[in-house]
């Protein structure tokens, strides 16, 4: 743990990110959880095991993918189900053919942000990204894209009968239930917002030049501001988390990943089996929601290659790897005042090389 230890730290002092806290573990028990630095450069409270980060992207695969296996699995959607079907604006020739598992893996054809800023209501959000004029004729290619995650939130949220939130929290209350025996300990933090008791425990972002909320600090608040215009819960981004949260949830997918029949729905074997088996579509490295090992990715160059993962815009990040029976957590508020996404994505990548033997 040396080297990682060593390599998080210099990455502080030379204000990559002021907070990270790491977690490394297997399929039953986390080995090693470890806090360094502050809240914030200008802020002295030390960063601890239970501080919450904005987790961003991991958002994608880790909430909304797995509630849409969730209502795959309870037979109220179909991955091959056409998106003229999900959508009543989704409409026009080049755009038929897209289906809800393209979504999935970031081949819809959808670009990856809109042009002007963000509408206010998810009605404006629909509209605009089903009349949105399409990058590449679906499948052909791969094009990382949040409007892609928005609307399967919405989707979500319509065939779940209820607020993604509620139905991320029944997930989490049931896969914990038969993976811990217990509700999930309240200091294990993984849901879409948090209380406003938690907010001196939460390492604080920064807005955008873009937001409108720039010029001031959020603690407890989405930092995307798509999200924060969809109230704090969307299919791309708005989870909150603690490593021990992320990390309770990496060791279920890791249990279900090796075979392991006592996780339930949706993180059972097969289920798992089918959300990270790598897409068709030509050149790309994305599954459902999950991203798969590559040379050149976030994990560096020692994981396995049945590796799989996600990080998000704030500094977060998430791998894990069957036949090592290891997952690896980074949470960091890089965009509290921190570096670039050139130097996150090399911390990240020598990190998991310096852990990818322990």
């Amino acid at each position: 743990m040396d080297a990682a230890r060593t390599l998080l730290r210099r990455a502080i002092a030379d204000r990559i990110f002021p907070a990270a806290v790491s977690e490394v573990g297997d399929s039953h028990r986390a080995r090693w959880r470890e806090a360094f630095g502050t809240l914030a450069f200008d802020d002295r409270r030390a960063a601890s095991e239970g501080t919450i980060f904005d987790l961003a992207s991991l958002t994608k695969p880790v909430a909304t993918a797995t509630i849409v296996l969730d209502l795959v699995a309870d037979g109220r959607l179909d991955l091959s189900e056409p998106l003229t079907q999900c959508f009543a604006e989704w409409r026009g020739t080049d755009r038929e053919s897209a289906t809800v598992q393209d979504l999935l893996e970031h081949a819809s054809g959808l670009a990856a942000r809109l042009v002007d800023p963000p509408p206010g209501s998810r009605r404006e959000f629909e509209h605009e990204i089903c009349g949105l004029r399409l990058e590449y004729p679906p499948r052909t290619k791969s094009i990382y894209s949040d409007l892609g995650f928005i609307l399967l939130g919405f989707l979500a949220a319509d065939r779940g009968v209820a607020p993604l939130d509620r139905l991320f929290e029944q997930i989490v209350r049931r896969v914990s239930a038969a993976t811990s025996g217990s509700e999930p300990d309240a200091s294990n933090v993984l849901a879409f917002g948090i209380p406003e008791s938690a907010g001196d425990r939460t390492a604080p972002t920064e807005p955008l030049a873009e937001d409108v909320r720039r010029g001031r600090r959020l603690v407890g608040e989405v930092h995307d501001n798509y999200a924060a215009a969809l109230g704090g819960v969307a299919g791309h981004a708005g989870l909150f988390g603690t490593a021990a949260g992320v990390g309770g949830f990496a060791r279920a997918i890791l249990r279900a990943a090796r075979g392991d029949r006592a996780v339930p729905s949706p993180l059972s074997p097969a289920l798992v089996s089918r959300a990270i088996t790598k897409t068709t579509v030509a050149g790309s490295s994305r599954a459902l929601g999950w991203d798969t090992m590559l040379p050149t990715s976030s994990c560096g160059t020692k994981l396995s290659g049945s590796a799989f993962g996600h990080v998000g815009f704030t500094g977060t990040s998430l791998w894990i790897d069957p036949p090592r029976d290891r997952y690896y957590v980074l949470l960091t508020n890089r965009v509290c005042g921190g570096g670039t996404e050139a130097n996150i994505k090399e911390v990240r990548r020598a990190f998991h090389d310096a852990l990818a033997d322990v």
